[in-house]
């Protein structure tokens, strides 16, 4: 350590004036250095060429261009701030594309987490055996059972807004018994699915990524590989499967709330009685609705729980990671199932269902 307090001084006087020329770097005299020496001279030799000095070295042994190549590869290189960049009237552009690539990297590493589940998903079938059962019945009362309480009240809500507003509006008319349609079709086809899908993704979504997250922190995930468990069949697929098999019966149970709420606000603001609702919704509902809401149920659920488990590997070694990519996760989930509920409504209406 002497020795390098010694060198730097004059290393840096050295390299300090020297510009845009030509220089040999002569290591034959050399004897021995350590990974300290290594640094030093990597430090300066980058130096160097910042300046526009064009470096040769010569007289390395062996072992030190080993040394020299396992230091470089390990060194981070420091980032280039080129003139341009420093504009504020090129900075948005620059962040537009930092954000486009990252989008791409992003859109990339979910493939292959798909690829990689369903290639785990294939190994199981031939093996149904090795499937965690008692894992999936756990996350099953977990994702279904526990999100019940507050699937009621968005839904028993939603039906009582509907109805409320579409009573104003059809009371101008006479048609008050219409309301009775508006509340069973756009419930059952639509408004169901989609609220208990964003909740299950603000409830479940959320705890995968930070559950998952906080095994990565602690090493659990790492340990799992070690000793020959695949996380993918011990973490993703029990998870997938709990969320597709609870989020359709789910779905279900919300139609009838959010039905409930419907009937309960036209009895009271619109005097149509009980009796009177029930025989009009057998009349106008369709079973086809129904079914329509409760089969985007495994497609939603899907989309809920991979982008939870992917953003939970994702999680880095720090716990602020956990928190920024837990509300990235339920960004992204809710934004996938709106998209995947517009695509349905699209297709649905050119088919002519």
């Amino acid at each position: 350590m002497a020795a390098l307090n010694q060198v730097a001084p004059i290393l840096e006087r050295r390299c300090r004036g020297l510009r845009n020329r030509p220089l040999r770097w002569d290591l034959s005299r050399v004897s021995s250095i350590d990974s300290a020496g290594i640094i030093l001279l990597k430090h300066y030799l980058d130096q160097l060429q910042a300046q526009g000095c064009k470096v040769e070295i010569v007289g390395a042994s062996p072992a030190q261009q080993r040394l020299y190549q396992m230091v470089a590869s390990y060194a981070m290189a420091s980032p280039e701030t080129r003139e341009e960049h420093r504009s504020r009237f090129l900075r948005p552009f620059t962040r537009l594309g930092e954000s486009a690539v990252a989008f791409l990297r992003d859109i990339n590493a979910f493939l292959s987490f798909v690829g990689e589940n369903f290639v785990v998903l294939m190994l199981l079938l031939l093996q149904p055996w090795k499937f965690r059962y008692r894992a999936t019945i756990r996350n099953i009362q977990d994702a279904g059972v526990g999100a019940l309480p507050i699937v009621t009240l968005t839904s028993f809500l939603i039906g009582v807004v509907i109805a409320y507003q579409g009573a104003v509006q059809l009371q101008k008319f006479g048609a008050n018994i219409f309301v009775v349609d508006m509340i069973a079709i756009s419930v059952t086809r639509e408004l169901a699915p989609l609220i208990t899908a964003i909740v299950v993704a603000g409830r479940t979504g959320s705890s995968y990524t930070a559950q998952i997250g906080v095994m990565k922190i602690t090493q659990e995930i790492d340990a799992m590989r070690i000793m020959g468990f695949e996380p993918h069949r011990f973490l993703v697929l029990p998870r997938v499967v709990a969320v597709m098999i609870a989020l359709p019966l789910m779905i279900f149970f919300a139609d009838i709330i959010g039905i409930l709420g419907g009937m309960l606000v036209a009895n009271v603001h619109l005097n149509i009685s009980f009796t009177e609702f029930i025989h009009r919704l057998q009349n106008v509902l369709e079973v086809k609705h129904v079914w329509i809401g409760i089969a985007k149920g495994p497609f939603f659920a899907w989309l809920i729980a991979m982008t939870g488990c992917f953003r939970g590997f994702q999680v880095s070694r720090n716990t602020e990671s956990i928190g920024r990519y837990t509300t990235i996760s339920v960004v992204n989930a809710i934004f996938l199932v709106i998209a995947c509920d517009a695509l349905f409504s699209v297709l649905l209406t050119e088919l002519g269902i």
